[in-house]
């Protein structure tokens, strides 16, 4: 009985390796792939989700594939990362990974690209540039969405210091995040007082205009992955996250 259970142990143990060393291998060639055709500088980052591999791997259908790729290059932004979920994923194992494939039928596919201050700061060439959501439960009097007195969940806080008057001085501002067809627009709306925010001094009526002007931008997220357009766009952290979703869609895996 002992001999019996040991051997139970081991085929476990060893059916376990076989199965996460098989994904692994898949995670890892379906990353060279993505590197080499969307031109990446380093080997993004590729999850398999779902145990065992190996039933998915069988059927060619995978539940849930998981793409994060860091520092990619933008001509908008500069470098943003780009995060990809894949839901519903068919195709054959033996194409995946040895790249035959490049066209893959998806059910589900959620993309987003995500934004940090610092990135956004150089765009607007202010350089301590800090992002940071309102409380969703609290309106400052703006509403958080250009007036309307809703929860501030739709809107963002920028702080940073740029020209007021003949000095400079930090600054904290109500910016909407609006989608405007493929386009988002970061709309600065109002000066910002509230607990996030770092503008402790009344701006003169004559220079309101062209400072909420230094925190306005639009930005057109062609590089959202595989050329999902933009449904969402939001604050997390301090990060500006733009994100699309699709069903049923056939992606081309050197469009990442």
């Amino acid at each position: 009985m002992r001999k019996l259970i040991i051997g139970i142990v081991f085929l476990v143990a060893l059916g376990l390796v076989v199965d996460f060393g098989s994904a692994a291998y898949a995670e890892y060639r379906v990353s060279r792939e993505l590197r080499a055709g969307a031109s990446l500088t380093a080997d993004p980052e590729v999850t398999v989700h779902g145990f065992p591999f190996l039933t998915q791997a069988w059927e060619g259908k995978y539940g849930d594939i998981e793409i994060r790729a860091r520092g990619v290059q933008t001509d908008e932004v500069g470098e943003v990362t780009i995060e990809s979920s894949l839901q519903g994923v068919s195709a054959p194992l033996s194409e995946l990974v040895n790249g035959s494939v490049t066209t893959i039928p998806v059910d589900h596919l959620s993309g987003k690209m995500l934004i940090d201050a610092t990135d956004l700061g150089q765009f607007l060439q202010i350089a301590d540039l800090q992002v940071s959501a309102p409380p969703a439960n609290i309106s400052d009097g703006t509403g958080g969405s250009g007036g309307s007195g809703l929860p501030t969940a739709g809107g963002v806080v920028l702080t940073g210091t740029v020209p007021v008057g003949p000095v400079e001085t930090k600054v904290s501002v109500q910016a909407d995040l609006v989608l405007d067809g493929p386009q988002v627009e970061i709309v600065a709306s109002n000066f910002y007082f509230g607990p996030e925010g770092a503008a402790d001094f009344s701006i003169p009526d004559p220079l309101a205009h062209s400072i909420l002007g230094l925190f306005t931008l639009t930005i057109d997220p062609r590089e959202l992955p595989f050329g999902v357009q933009p449904t969402e766009v939001y604050a997390q952290g301090s990060q500006i996250v733009i994100e699309g979703v699709g069903d049923n869609v056939t992606i081309n895996l050197n469009g990442l």
